[in-house]
């Protein structure tokens, strides 16, 4: 009996396919920095002409927000999803993002599908300035349940080496917050066991969304908003609330002596977190550990900075100021209405 690689599982003809679909996709985040084509071994940038230049990378993926993604049978902004997260970390601490590389995996490759995802992928790219320069496509049967595929993404950033984030944070700084448009990407093994077990999904927001589709929708990405403004000193400290919330955050852009006091009644969480705490009957703190709660984005900003800073980002909202912290204190504290 014969069996060749594609009878294993593995069509090479659909893989070169999905390749040369890629690379019109690429083709729009391309800048004069790529010195490389899609499709050779590897992939080649030329490093921006930044003072002092210091290279920072980061890596992520977007959990299982891709069940969720799968479900409905949408896979077109999955992949912003993807590089949001990434980019998002390097702007958090202090660097433009350069380049970014993903990496595809999947029982059998559905060229269309996976067109669609790395359509999203260039479309992130493009909102965070960013050139996509490479990836792998990895047809793997028997390691994935059938239909289903995973993704990573992978990102350079730059920065001027006395200009990185955080610094300088100090007491007396203002907490901005900016806007999320919904989870992100974080939360999802929770918010998809709530859609299962509880009558989460049922019902419309009242804005008329579908709660499952509010739920994808892409994670913003603040690059352009914010990139400027850290260039410029503007900011002190970011901190990028992804998995672990505010609580596990926020923490990370400040120095050991110094709390963040956060207002609760700052602004009001969408409705959206609202329901999804009501329907798994959550505490507010298992909330503020899990959830952005509509805050995306927390940045430590010196009062004569606020008023430009709020000017660059209209729906910036203050939350809260750095304090001193007493001694053996907690690094976020909450203060209720």
């Amino acid at each position: 009996m014969k069996i060749d690689y594609k009878s294993a599982g593995v069509n090479v003809d659909a893989g070169n396919q999905a390749a040369a679909e890629y690379a019109k996709l690429t083709a729009a985040t391309s800048n004069a920095n790529v010195l490389s084509d899609l499709g050779g071994f590897a992939a080649a940038y030329r490093m921006p002409a930044v003072a002092n230049a210091v290279l920072l990378a980061a890596t992520d993926g977007v959990g299982t927000k891709l069940l969720l993604a799968k479900e409905l049978g949408k896979h077109d902004t999955i992949g912003i999803d993807l590089v949001a997260m990434v980019a998002n970390d390097l702007l958090a601490d202090g660097a433009q993002p350069l380049f970014f590389l993903d990496y595809l995996a999947c029982d059998q490759l559905d060229v269309a599908q996976a067109q669609a995802v790395v359509g999203g992928i260039a479309a992130g790219c493009k909102q965070a300035g960013m050139a996509l320069i490479g990836g792998e496509t990895a047809e793997m049967p028997d390691m994935y349940p059938q239909g289903h595929y995973d993704l990573a993404g992978f990102a350079v950033g730059v920065a001027n080496a006395d200009k990185t984030l955080p610094r300088g944070v100090a007491a007396g700084d203002m907490l901005i917050g900016l806007p999320s448009s919904g989870p992100h990407s974080n939360g999802f093994s929770l918010l998809r066991k709530l859609l299962a077990a509880t009558t989460l999904g049922d019902q419309p927001l009242s804005d008329g969304r579908d709660v499952r589709a509010a739920m994808l929708t892409p994670t913003r990405i603040y690059v352009a908003e914010l990139a400027p403004l850290i260039s410029a000193g503007l900011i002190h400290g970011a901190a990028h609330i992804t998995g672990g919330g505010f609580t596990d955050n926020v923490p990370r852009m400040l120095p050991t002596k110094l709390t963040a006091n956060i207002q609760a009644g700052s602004w009001q969480w969408p409705e959206l977190f609202r329901r999804v705490q009501q329907a798994g009957e959550l505490s507010t703190a298992d909330m503020r550990r899990t959830f952005n709660l509509g805050v995306g984005m927390v940045l430590a900003v010196a009062p004569a900075n606020v008023a430009a800073v709020r000017q660059a980002i209209p729906d910036a909202i203050e939350i809260g100021t750095v304090t001193a912290r007493p001694a053996g204190g907690p690094a976020v504290i909450w203060e209720e209405e």
